[in-house]
């Protein structure tokens, strides 16, 4: 019987066939450990763990350790690599944001079952991996056996077609998505369609790594050629061996989607599902903070996009901007194209790599009462700080050309 994506990569790593609401036990081919998963003392208990080059540590929730309590995690995240024998640890100064790391590092690939604690996980599904965030408990039983079990979901199919705007963004994709066809709890998230050849990787790991916020268990597109070069010069090493879904696969609903008529997007406070619409409902909404960054929009293009739209111009007095790179490796390259210095001269201050004010930890947590517009992953009650401050959500586009304003507002009318 043809299968959808998310049936053919979990079959292939169960060694048989995988049928919806069907229980497979799969071999994981990578687990990602993060700094914040050592503030407990479960990962001390591990006798031995199954397959050390299987996985990895990331220092990314927290770094630099911004308390003592942070620091004693990192201490022991590092014992734990010592004791095991796991070689590929991303500590200060090689870090960045894990979901950002594992793409950049080639270590998730098409076909393969990724494992972490964290919920945006599902990023690795730009790649064609069966990506999830678990619990602490099932992913301290996969370090130790190498092994875990899905449930094979039913899938949501989007057919994309056209090509999209030039300020629009992978974040405006998902908006557009996430406001018209709300949640997707216990589904797959499967793209394709002729459309798909113009979406570039970026804008990919924008919507497969906001797929947990419409409640999916996997976001994953298909391993094109796009997706294969982009995997094999992060990996040169590796063998790629790609999963295509089955032509007559069967999908509890095909969604089409032409791109040409996406257009910048804004998600209100408190959810993205059903919550989301143009940018020009919300025009004129002031704000105090713009923040880019996260695993969804930290990427090297996103900022590009915003070093170009703020050159040469000012952010507004009485907003702050804040600019995180997803990875040490993206702030590096972003200093040598002279992005990071356009965006300090504009008002900006970039921070270093972590995961910070995306969660409300650090770098730029709100004030009550405060409003953030934010190409971050979340905009629920408290997610970046006091609960009683808002969080709106749009693309790095529509976050930069605010800033310059002081008030949510259109990039094509700033940009013009």
């Amino acid at each position: 019987m043809p299968d959808t994506l998310i049936q053919k990569v979990l079959g292939r790593a169960s060694g048989g066939q995988a049928e919806v609401g069907e229980i497979v036990v799969c071999e994981v081919g990578l687990t990602a450990l993060i700094d914040i998963q050592f503030a407990h003392d479960r990962l001390a208990d591990v006798v031995s763990v199954a397959d050390p080059d299987k996985v990895a540590i990331v220092f990314d929730h927290a770094v630099p350790a911004p308390s003592v309590r942070d620091a004693e995690s990192g201490r022991k995240a590092r014992a734990f690599a010592a004791e095991h024998g796991i070689s590929k640890v991303f500590d200060l100064g090689r870090h960045g944001i894990v979901h950002q790391v594992l793409a950049e590092q080639g270590l998730a690939r098409p076909g393969m079952v990724v494992a972490c604690t964290d919920s945006h996980t599902c990023a690795a599904g730009a790649v064609g991996a069966a990506a999830r965030g678990l619990g602490p408990a099932e992913v301290l039983q996969i370090v130790c056996t190498g092994r875990t079990w899905h449930q094979v979901p039913p899938t949501l199919r989007y057919e994309l077609t056209g090509g999209k705007h030039p300020w629009v963004n992978g974040k405006d994709l998902f908006l557009h998505i996430a406001g018209r066809y709300g949640e997707a709890t216990g589904r797959a998230v499967e793209f394709g369609g002729p459309g798909l050849a113009g979406l570039p990787m970026s804008d990919r790991r924008t919507v497969a790594t906001q797929g947990a916020e419409i409640g999916a268990d996997f976001t994953i597109f298909p391993a094109d050629r796009l997706c294969l070069d982009y995997v094999a010069a992060a990996a040169p090493e590796a063998e790629l061996t790609p999963v295509q879904a089955d032509e007559g696969a069967t999908y509890e609903a095909t969604r089409h989607v032409d791109l040409s008529e996406v257009s910048p997007m804004v998600a209100l406070p408190g959810t993205v599902i059903e919550n989301a619409g143009p940018v020009g409902d919300l025009a004129g909404t002031k704000i105090d903070q713009a923040f880019i960054g996260s695993c969804a929009n930290g990427q090297l293009a996103d900022l590009e996009v915003a070093a170009g739209i703020l050159k040469g111009k000012q952010v507004a007095a009485g907003t702050r901007l804040i600019v995180t790179p997803a990875s040490q490796r993206i702030y590096l390259e972003a200093s040598r194209r002279g992005y990071l210095a356009d965006l300090v001269e504009a008002g900006a201050t970039v921070t270093n790599p972590t995961c910070g004010a995306c969660f409300g930890y650090h770098m730029g947590t709100l004030a009550a009462g405060e409003v953030c517009l934010t190409a971050s992953t979340r905009n629920f009650k408290g997610r970046m700080g006091s609960p009683d401050s808002e969080v709106y959500m749009a693309s790095p586009a529509t976050v930069a050309a605010s800033a310059i304003r002081g008030f949510i507002s259109d990039v094509r009318e700033v940009a013009a």
